[in-house]
C-alpha cells in the first residue's frame, strides 16, 4: 500500500484521544480533534451570555481536553509549538472534515453500542478507502465492523496505543475479519518507522497480547503478596529496576495507571477467557475489592497502595497501605539478602540466574512468580500471538521491561524455568516440551548480528523480521569489536564507520572512556571512514566522571586536574578537527560531558526522547569540557546574522547559569544545543544507531575534509562582563542566588566575555578553553563546591546554598 498520511482525524479528547493527538502532532502530522458537544451550559458560560449554538459553547470538551493534556506533566508533545498542527471542533458541526483525512482514529468510551454509533455517523462521511481504527484496549474488534460497508471493513483494525502515547512504545494493530494484509502491513511499518513504536500485530482476542499478558502479572502477584504475607514496600523493591522494570515497579504503576483501569481489564479478561487455565487468577482478590468500595484508586483520588498526606510538622509524607489491616502506616524500608548478592551485577540479564536461586522471601517470591510466568506465556501460543518473540516485544513496549518473559527464561535456562513451573504444580505447553527434545535449549539465538527466534510450526530458529533497518549493539559487539577498555567498546558497524559505545557506570566520562574516544578516533582516520559515537543503554551519558573530580580537589592534585580537564576537552576538540566525520547519536539524559561531546561533534543524530543540558551550576562549577567554549563561540556565529549581541550571549548564559535541560530533543534546538539545518532527531531509537551510521558514511563518501580550527570567536570583553556582573550582584542582592551561586556564575561570565578585554576582539578557541580550564579548576577549591559534589555523589541530586 503506497498511501502518506498528511492528515488524521481523532475521535474523542480524553486523555488517550488527546494523547493520540499530540503524539501525530509530535512527527508532522494534521491532526483533527473531535468530541461531543456540552449538554448544558457551565456557569461560567451563562454568565458570559453564551448559548449552547456559540462556537465557544460548543467546542468547550475538545478544547478543555487539549489544555489539559498540554499543561499535563510529562508533557504529551515534544514542542508546545507543535501543538499548532491540532484543530478542533465537534461530532456535530466538524464531523464532515473527515472526509478529507487519510485516518481516523476512534477512541472514545470503551462500550461497543457507542462506538458502533460513531462509526455509523462516520461512515456517512468518510472517504472510501480512508483508514479507520479503534483505540480499544479489549473489546472484540470483529464486533465493532458489523453491519459497516465492503470498503469500510476492508481499512478497519484495531490499533492500540499505551497511555501515555509519547512515551510507550507498544503500538497494537489488531486485524478485523475482513481487513486487508496490505492496510495491517502499512499500519506495521508505519508505527514503526514513523510513529516510533514497536508495532505487533496482535490476534483478535480479549485485551490482546500486552494487557493479557501484563494483567495476568499483576493479578498473579496480587494473590503471591497475600500467600506469602508480604508488604507493599517489599513488593516494589523486588519488581523494579532490579528486574528491568520501571521504578514505579507494581504496586506505584497501578496507582498511577487507576486500580479501577486495570480492574476493568481483568474483569474483562476473566469474563471473556473462561477456558484460560489460569481463569480462577483473575477473580479480584478481597482487598482489590476494600478497595474498589473505598474507591482507593490511586492517584486519580488521592489514595491507592501509597496515600500522600501532611504530617505533624507541616511536611509531605507517603504513608502505606497495610494489606492485613487495609489501614494507612508509615513506609517500611524493604531488605533482601538476595538483592545484596545482585548489586556487582551490572546487566538486569545477568541477575536473574542469582534471583531464582536466592535462599530467602526474595528468591520464593521470583521463583513462584516466574515459574506462574514462564508456564502463562507458553500456553498463550498459539491462542493470542503464533510468533513468542511478540510477547516480548508487547511487554517490553507495553509496560517498560528490559526483558520479556522469554527471554527471562532463556537468561535463567530452558531446565531451571521448566523446574520452576514444576514447583508451581504448572505444566509447560507441549511444545516447550517438543523443543527441548529436539535438542533447542533456548528460545532465542543471535547469528551474524541478527537475533532469531523457536519458530514452533516449522520447530526452528527464524529470523526475527523487521531488523534490517536496525543496528542492536548486544548483537554485534563480540564478533566485531574491534577494541575495548573498562570504559568503551569500539565495534565496526560496516562501510567504513565505527561506533565507539561507553560501558561506564550510568555512562559517565572518565579517563578510560576519554582514551577509549582517542582511540576510536586514531582507528578510524587509519583505517576508517568514520566514527559513530552511540549505545544503546537507558541514557547516553550522566557526564563527566565527579567521582574522579572530587577525590583530586580533596586531595588538592591540582596538576592532575588539569591535566585531566585537559584531556576532556582536548578529546572533545578532537571529535571536532579531526580527519573523518564524527556523528553523536544521543538519547536519554545526556547531561553535562555527554552534552558538550555531542556539541563538538560535525553531526548529531538524536532520539527524540533526548533530555540534554549543561548541568555542572548544580555541582558548583562551570562546563569544563568545552561547553562553555561552545556557547561563547555559537554566540559569536550568531552576531555575524545581526542579531543584537548581548542579547543572544545573555541568552546562551542563562542556559548554563539556570541548567536548563531540553524536555526532547526538539526542545534542544531552543536552548542552542542541537542547530537547525545540521542536527537531526529520529523518533524511533532503535532505528538511531543505523540512521547514524548513514549519515557518518554519506558525510565520508561526500568529500569530507577535516575544518581548520576557529581563531574567529567574537568575544565583548568589558562590555557583556559588566552586564552579567550586574546582573548576579542584582540577583544575590533580592536573595535569588547564594554568594557561591553569584561566584559560579562570574566564572562563567568571565570566560564568555572573553575576559577583560577592553574592547571586542577576535580570539581562537584555545583562548577560550584555557579560561574555561582555569575557571573550573578555582571552582574546585572552593569548600561549597566540594560540598556540592559531595551531596550529588551521595544523593544523585543537585545542592542549592
Amino acid at each position: 500500500m503506497n498511501k502518506h498520511i498528511k492528515k488524521v482525524a481523532v475521535i474523542g479528547s480524553g486523555i488517550m484521544g488527546s494523547g493520540i493527538a499530540c503524539h501525530f502532532a509530535n512527527i508532522g502530522v494534521e491532526v483533527l480533534l473531535l468530541d461531543i458537544v456540552p449538554r448544558e451550559l457551565t456557569d461560567k458560560e451563562k454568565s458570559q451570555g453564551l448559548t449552547l449554538q456559540d462556537k465557544v459553547a460548543r467546542n468547550r470538551l475538545v478544547n478543555d481536553s487539549l489544555a489539559s493534556a498540554l499543561k499535563s506533566k510529562p508533557s504529551p508533545i515534544y514542542h508546545q509549538k507543535f501543538a499548532d498542527r491540532i484543530s478542533t471542533g465537534n461530532l456535530e458541526d466538524d464531523i464532515s472534515k473527515v472526509a478529507k483525512v487519510d485516518w481516523i482514529i476512534e477512541v472514545v468510551v470503551e462500550r461497543l453500542d457507542i462506538k458502533k454509533q460513531v462509526f455509523e455517523n462516520l461512515e456517512k462521511h468518510r472517504t472510501p478507502g480512508t483508514l479507520i481504527t479503534s483505540n480499544t484496549s479489549g473489546i472484540p474488534i470483529k464486533f465493532m465492523s458489523e453491519g459497516r460497508s465492503e470498503d469500510f471493513q476492508k481499512h478497519f483494525c484495531g490499533t492500540h496505543f499505551f497511555n501515555p502515547a509519547r512515551y510507550l512504545k507498544l503500538f497494537e494493530i489488531i486485524p478485523g475479519p475482513e481487513t486487508l494484509p496490505e492496510v495491517l502491513d502499512f499500519l506495521n511499518g508505519y508505527g514503526e518507522k514513523f510513529l516510533g513504536k514497536t508495532s505487533v500485530v496482535a490476534k483478535d482476542t480479549p485485551a490482546f497480547i500486552g494487557n493479557r499478558v501484563g494483567i495476568f502479572s499483576i493479578q498473579s502477584l496480587f494473590h503471591t503478596v497475600k500467600e506469602m504475607n508480604m508488604t507493599v514496600e517489599e513488593v516494589d523493591k523486588l519488581t523494579g529496576p532490579v528486574i528491568g522494570r520501571p521504578k514505579s515497579a507494581t504496586f506505584r504503576t497501578v496507582d498511577v495507571v487507576g486500580l479501577d483501569t486495570l480492574v476493568h481489564v481483568a474483569n474483562g479478561i476473566s469474563e471473556n477467557c473462561k477456558d484460560d487455565e489460569r481463569h480462577e487468577l483473575f477473580a479480584l482478590p478481597d482487598f482489590i475489592q476494600t478497595m474498589m468500595n473505598n474507591k482507593w484508586l490511586g492517584s486519580k483520588t488521592g489514595q491507592g497502595f501509597y496515600k500522600k498526606v501532611k504530617n505533624d510538622k507541616g511536611n509531605s509524607e507517603i504513608l502505606t497501605l497495610d494489606l492485613d489491616t487495609m489501614e494507612y502506616r508509615a513506609k517500611k524500608s524493604a531488605k533482601f539478602s538476595t538483592l545484596e548478592l545482585t548489586k556487582t551485577i551490572d546487566k538486569v540479564v545477568d541477575r536473574f540466574p542469582v534471583l531464582v536461586d536466592g535462599k530467602d522471601k526474595a528468591g520464593e517470591f521470583y521463583r513462584k512468580s516466574f515459574g506462574q510466568l514462564f508456564a502463562y506465556v507458553s500456553h498463550r501460543i498459539p491462542e493470542i500471538s503464533d510468533e513468542l518473540y511478540k510477547i516480548d516485544d508487547a511487554m517490553k513496549a507495553g509496560f517498560g521491561w528490559e526483558h520479556g518473559p522469554f527471554q527471562i527464561w532463556d537468561a535463567v535456562g530452558l531446565d531451571k524455568g521448566l523446574e520452576l513451573i514444576a514447583a508451581e504444580n504448572q505444566t509447560a505447553a507441549d511444545w516447550v516440551n517438543d523443543m527441548k527434545a529436539a535438542g533447542i535449549d533456548s528460545f532465542y539465538s543471535v547469528k551474524d548480528g541478527n537475533t532469531y527466534y523457536y519458530d514452533i510450526p516449522k520447530k526452528e530458529m527464524t529470523k526475527v523480521p523487521g531488523q534490517d533497518a536496525f543496528i542492536i549493539l548486544d548483537n554485534i559487539r563480540k564478533s566485531k569489536e574491534v577494541f575495548k577498555n573498562s570504559g568503551v567498546v569500539i565495534e565496526d558497524l560496516g562501510d567504513g564507520i565505527l561506533n565507539c559505545e561507553f560501558q561506564s557506570k550510568m555512562n559517565t566520562i572518565g579517563g578510560d572512556v576519554l582514551a577509549g574516544l582517542n582511540r576510536a578516533i586514531d582507528l578510524a582516520e587509519k583505517d576508517f571512514q568514520g566514527l559513530v559515537v552511540g549505545n544503546q543503554a537507558a541514557n547516553f551519558s550522566v557526564g563527566a566522571n565527579i567521582g574522579m573530580i572530587f577525590m583530586m580537589a580533596v586531595e588538592q592534585e591540582y596538576d592532575e586536574l588539569n591535566m585531566a580537564i585537559k584531556m576532556f576537552q582536548d578529546t572533545m576538540m578532537r571529535m571536532r578537527y579531526s580527519a573523518i566525520p564524527t556523528v553523536s547519536a544521543p538519547h536519554g539524559m545526556t547531561l553535562g560531558g555527554g552534552c558538550e561531546l555531542s556539541l563538538h561533534a560535525d553531526k548529531v543524530v538524536a532520539a527524540a526522547e533526548t533530555y540534554i543540558g549543561l548541568v555542572e551550576f548544580g555541582v558548583g562549577v562551570i562546563p569544563g569540557g568545552g561547553g562553555s567554549k561552545e556557547f561563547a563561540l555559537r554566540a559569536s556565529d550568531s552576531f555575524k546574522k545581526g542579531d543584537v549581541e548581548l542579547n543572544v550571549l545573555q541568552e546562551y548564559f542563562l542556559t548554563i547559569g539556570m541548567a536548563k535541560v531540553s524536555t526532547s530533543a526538539y526542545e534542544a534546538y531552543d536552548l542552542g544545543i542541537l542547530q537547525h539545518g545540521k542536527d537531526i532527531v529520529v523518533v524511533n531509537k532503535d532505528r538511531q544507531i543505523a540512521t547514524a551510521k548513514e549519515y557518518a558514511k554519506l558525510m565520508a563518501e561526500s568529500g569530507y575534509t577535516q575544518p581548520p580550527k576557529r581563531k574567529d570567536v567574537k568575544v565583548l570583553g568589558k562590555q557583556a562582563l559588566g552586564m552579567f556582573l550586574v546582573g548576579t550582584d542584582s540577583m544575590e542582592a533580592s536573595h535569588y542566588i547564594s554568594e557561591h551561586d553569584k561566584k559560579i556564575a562570574n566564572k562563567l561570565a568571565y570566560v564568555m566575555a572573553g575576559g577583560d578585554l577592553s574592547e571586542p576582539t577576535m580570539v581562537s578557541e584555545q583562548y577560550l578553553l584555557d579560561l574555561e580550564r582555569e575557571a573550573f579548576l578555582s571552582l574546585c577549591t572552593e569548600r561549597k563546591t566540594l560540598e556540592r559534589i559531595q551531596h550529588m555523589l551521595k544523593t544523585g541530586k543537585p545542592l542549592r546554598n
